[in-house]
């Protein structure tokens, strides 16, 4: 499974590394990933993974259970 938010559906971001001279190497930026509980409108619970920034956002709007 790819390391993506299922919320928001953000994933890693990949780019170049580089040295002082300038030599350029593949890199990846992955996600922040939490493996969160989160309530329904039905009540029913489940977990889901969800990146750092979208937990803040979660839990200021009280979706997030304990």
């Amino acid at each position: 499974m790819a390391r993506k938010d299922t919320l928001t559906g953000k994933g890693a971001l990949s780019g170049n590394s580089r040295s002082h001279a300038l030599n350029a190497t593949k890199r990846k930026w992955n996600l922040n990933l939490q493996k969160i509980k989160v309530m329904d409108e039905d009540g029913r619970v489940f977990t889901i993974k969800v990146s750092a920034r979208t937990l803040r956002t979660l839990k200021k709007q009280d979706k997030v259970v304990a």
